[in-house]
């Protein structure tokens, strides 16, 4: 019979392994993506009800199994500069935990479920915009954009914006427009979210030779720029009231939530900083999450008696 002290080890080594495996997947922004395209899927039943069972679990399963799919992509693609960079030093692959061939495989597994799982429990429209954000993120961006502009972030946050309208359709197999405001929201939101990033880090990044905003154009210019899409993303996050789509909770909760980022983005333009980028990045996530579950709040209060006019 065999002692513990014979088993440890080996599970020690299968957590190990496990845990490096987790690690490519980016579970932090997964949560995040997942989070969005819940709401998508709720705020596309009217009247107001329950996601049916089914497309909830699947549904979420499938679009967090292809972000974990393009985040790993992007782990392999990346893991020189990532070697070189404090931020992402002690990622798997820069600390020899596992090698690119074992990220692609595990990719590529990840993939092929999602799209299994979306294809034939989801439906095929899912599948389709699902995997045009895989590529979108881990090709289009990763390879290309993030390299070749400093507009990378702009345009590749397209990929990012997805998940809403990956979960609305999910529910009702269109492309609503509502669903396009919301990914509208996390478009402009995706700038100022990573620039104030960028800034804290603007040196790693030039270190590498990637082109983010704050290295070719410098601290000031990146500010003003941080400062310009927030007042965009005030201005955007209003527009699900103006269109019916929300009512005056929520109109009242993404106002006070957009000064709040306005007040930060304008302590950064005017401050020379690096801690209060971070500040203003930390916010940015949190104002998201904040935004989208008022959204959500605001959805199902029409249940309420007496709250339907609001």
């Amino acid at each position: 019979m065999r002692n513990k002290t014979d088993i440890m080890p080996g599970a020690a080594d299968s957590i190990g392994i496990l845990r490096s495996y987790l690690g490519l997947c980016k579970l932090k922004v997964v949560a995040l993506i997942v989070f969005t395209a819940m709401v998508g899927m709720f705020l596309a039943t009217w009247p107001p009800g329950m996601v049916p069972l089914d497309i909830l679990v699947f549904g979420n399963l499938g679009i967090g199994l292809a972000a974990s799919s393009a985040a790993a992509i992007n782990h392999v693609l990346d893991s020189r500069e990532d070697a070189r960079m404090s931020r992402t030093e002690n990622r798997p692959l820069p600390q020899g935990e596992l090698n690119s061939r074992s990220a692609l495989l595990f990719a590529a597994v990840l993939g092929v479920l999602s799209m299994v799982i979306l294809v034939y429990l989801v439906n095929p429209l899912t599948a389709v915009l699902t995997f045009l954000s895989l590529v979108g993120y881990a090709v289009v961006y990763t390879m290309y954009l993030k390299r070749a502009t400093p507009q990378n972030i702009v345009i590749g946050g397209a990929a990012g914006a997805a998940p809403p309208v990956l979960g609305w359709a999910a529910v009702t197999n269109t492309i609503d427009p509502h669903a396009l405001l919301l990914f509208l929201i996390i478009f402009v939101w995706t700038p100022p979210h990573f620039w104030a990033l960028a800034i804290h880090r603007h040196k790693e990044y030039a270190k590498v030779d990637i082109p983010m905003l704050p290295v070719t154009h410098g601290l000031e210019h990146t500010r003003l720029q941080i400062l310009l899409y927030t007042l965009l993303l005030v201005v955007v996050s209003i527009l699900p009231f103006v269109t019916h789509m929300s009512g005056i909770v929520y109109l009242i909760g993404a106002s006070l939530l957009g000064a709040g980022f306005l007040r930060y983005a304008i302590i950064l333009w005017r401050a020379d900083d690096n801690r209060v980028a971070m500040q203003t990045f930390g916010y940015s996530i949190w104002y998201l999450m904040a935004l989208f579950a008022l959204l959500l709040i605001d959805h199902y209060l029409l249940l309420l008696p007496g709250l339907s006019a609001l």
